[in-house]
């Protein structure tokens, strides 16, 4: 297993996995395509990650909603415990706590954990949130100016990672919008910041980017360019994820 030194502590986030540079596959969940049955949907994809190179995966309510969280978790739990797995409740931060300590999963994403508040609210959510993680112990990463997200802080991007930095164990960086590409310019200046802090990729990785994109970010979280139409309406493909791989493993050690 590779270890990350973040100052003097390995990292809780990057030495969950024993790739350098790990690609994380998202899993909308939710009906698309011809899948009657949701939860067949989601194995089929959650295979097709795996099964091809990626290092893991996230669950998040993305298309479909709490019970099909719970549901994917309780599977990976019961019958899928080697996979190294997260979840991402977008509508409630905290649910996300309690299904991870339920069902084990590895770490936890949350969309923004610094700059999308005002001042006076973003002391309260601090205050919660550093709660949640003394009472649960599990790698958090987390978004700062992150795609939908409000910029409402006043701060400084210097001091909004700063924040971020105290609240996660790993930035997430995008660009405006799912599924489109996060410019390299802000992921370097976001680097240039948090120095030696685990920087990820959270949005846009592609064949053409992924190279330039991984050498700035430690790891990427992929979801809309592997799926068959590189939407995040469609399914993901094992021809996507093969070639993505692929390509990645060319700048992995």
């Amino acid at each position: 297993m590779l270890y990350y030194l973040v100052g003097d502590l390995m990292n809780k986030f990057l030495d969950l996995f024993e790739q350098e540079k790990p690609l994380i596959g998202m899993l909308h969940l939710g009906k698309r395509g011809f899948y009657k049955e949701t939860f067949n949907l989601t194995k089929y994809e959650l295979n097709t990650y795996l099964d091809n190179g990626f290092d893991g995966v996230i669950v998040e309510d993305y298309f479909g909603n709490l019970d099909e969280v719970e549901r994917t978790l309780e599977y990976l739990y019961v019958l899928r415990d080697d996979v190294i797995y997260g979840v991402n409740c977008l509508r409630d931060y905290k649910i996300a706590f309690e299904l991870a300590q339920a069902y084990k999963a590895k770490f936890i994403q949350i969309d923004s954990v610094a700059g999308h508040l005002p001042v006076i609210e973003d002391e309260k959510y601090a205050k919660e949130l550093n709660e949640l993680r003394n009472l649960i112990d599990i790698p958090v990463i987390g978004g700062v100016r992150f795609k939908y997200q409000p910029y409402l802080s006043g701060r400084s991007l210097k001091e909004d990672l700063e924040l971020g930095m105290q609240r996660s164990d790993g930035i997430v960086v995008t660009g405006d919008g799912t599924g489109l590409e996060t410019p390299l310019k802000k992921a370097a200046e976001f680097k240039y910041f948090i120095k030696d802090f685990p920087l990820i990729i959270g949005a846009g990785l592609t064949l053409a980017n992924c190279i330039p994109s991984l050498k700035v970010g430690d790891a990427a979280i992929v979801g809309s360019y592997v799926k068959h139409n590189h939407k995040d309406i469609g399914i993901v493909s094992e021809k996507h994820v093969k070639r993505l791989v692929y390509k990645v493993n060319t700048i992995r050690k």
